[in-house]
């Protein structure tokens, strides 16, 4: 009787193996499928709203050019205020919600101190991107403490612009300006020789800048010290304060803004005036502007050291906490590179910080103004470095517009700044 029994009991054995084989070669199945589709990442790419289209366009192109990667755009209200809150609540709490973010050039140093962002050096190192292709003002943005903290995205500087209809060669220095807006005014129907940005608000810290480091000064190194209080600093606020008390500006100069000063020039008011490249295509619209078809634009005047642009625009951070550092860092390689830069020059009219697009074709034929706006955005120079910075801009901001109203002297001026900012930056220890 046991002899027979084996046989059949060898049979289940056999049996049940060869089930259990199959089952476990079935699990193994279903979990190598299951292991293939995990390997697809999405990365979401946080920014302000983009009204161009431009921003889905650069995710389209980056999806199709891989399988592996798939980067969902999320648009955030348009007030930088709100995107910067946004990020804030998010990175305090270690979210992952965001992977890459939008970034104001005056962000990477409180973002970085914050422990919110990632470096990027080792990705920049790793696969060989030049950063000389990039203008250097926004290499130095996105620099603090020795790291580089994000990649530049988009530029936008500061620019000179004047009637051609009245002024034949734009002035080269500020002392040019001086005497060029003083024998010009009232010619061409104006009433203005000069104007520009001087309310007490962050416009007033970029001419600021632009004076400052057209003479030579500096408010604040890399490192995040304060180094105000030098001469190159002094003759330039002095410069700035000077063309603010003269009788070709507007009386009620500490009053404008980017609005009024673009108001008062296609109104035909003003001979010379400050503004972004934003006002370029504005007054050459001849619904919009009475000086359209004489206007020309320039690089800022030079003071002793040259000249200078304050640095405005926008890069690209990875937050600290994502989940998928390397496949956020390979969005970002292809949003702030050739391709990316490309399809936002062309399909959001943004001037590119990647040099090279400023002799590609496709681009310059669709913006040819960006050959006049390449000089004034090379010649960019980054707000002070320092992750207090919306405190250290209001200082400058006070102080400084006290100086132009004569309430005190530039000298007193800077003496206090110097002050009041290495006080906010021990506080903020």
């Amino acid at each position: 009787m046991s002899s027979s029994v084996r046989p059949r009991s060898r049979t289940i054995v056999a049996l049940i193996a060869a089930t259990l084989l199959l089952l476990s070669g079935a699990a193994a199945w279903s979990g190598g499928a299951q292991e293939e589709v995990d390997e697809t990442v999405t990365i979401t790419w946080a920014r302000g709203v983009d009204h161009t289209g431009a921003s889905q366009k650069i995710v389209e192109a980056f999806n199709a050019s891989q399988d592996r990667i798939v980067v969902e755009l999320l648009e955030l209200p348009a007030d930088e205020g709100s995107q910067h809150d946004a990020y804030v609540t998010s990175f305090s709490g270690e979210g992952t919600e965001y992977d890459v973010f939008n970034s104001n050039v005056i962000w990477p140093a409180e973002f970085s101190d914050a422990g919110f962002a990632l470096p990027v050096d080792r990705f920049i190192e790793r696969d060989g991107i030049n950063l000389d292709d990039y203008v250097e003002g926004y290499i130095d943005a996105y620099t603090f403490r020795g790291q580089m903290w994000g990649m530049p995205w988009y530029g936008n500087a500061g620019l000179l612009y004047y009637r051609t209809d009245i002024v034949d060669t734009p002035p080269e220095t500020w002392d040019e300006l001086i005497e060029m807006a003083a024998r010009y005014v009232g010619e061409g129907g104006t009433r203005f020789g000069y104007a520009f940005q001087a309310d007490q608000y962050e416009g007033l810290v970029c001419n600021a800048v632009e004076f400052i480091a057209s003479y030579g000064g500096e408010i604040m190194d890399f490192d995040g010290n304060v180094t105000i209080n030098n001469p190159g600093t002094i003759k330039g606020l002095e410069k700035l304060v000077e063309i603010a008390q003269r009788d070709f500006v507007p009386a009620d100069i500490v009053n404008f803004k980017e609005h009024e000063t673009l108001t008062s020039f296609i109104a035909g008011d003003v001979v010379f005036a400050r503004n972004w490249p934003y006002m370029w295509g504005i007054s050459q619209n001849e619904q919009e502007s009475s000086v359209a078809g004489n206007v020309g634009t320039a690089p800022l005047p030079a003071g002793d050291a040259g000249s200078a642009s304050a640095l405005g625009g926008w890069g690209i951070m990875i937050n600290r906490f994502t989940e998928n550092p390397e496949e956020a860092w390979e969005f970002v390689k292809f949003l702030t590179g050739v391709e990316g830069q490309r399809i936002h020059a062309i399909e959001g009219a943004q001037l590119p910080t990647y040099t090279p697009l400023y002799r590609d074709q496709e681009v310059m034929e669709v913006n040819p103004a960006f050959a006049m706006f390449e000089e004034g955005i090379r010649a960019a120079v980054p707000r002070p470095t320092s992750p207090i910075y919306p405190e250290i801009s209001d200082i400058i901001q006070i102080e400084l517009s006290r100086a132009i109203v004569g309430e005190q002297t530039v000298v007193q001026a800077v003496e206090t700044m110097e002050r009041r900012m290495s006080e906010a930056i021990r506080a903020a220890r």
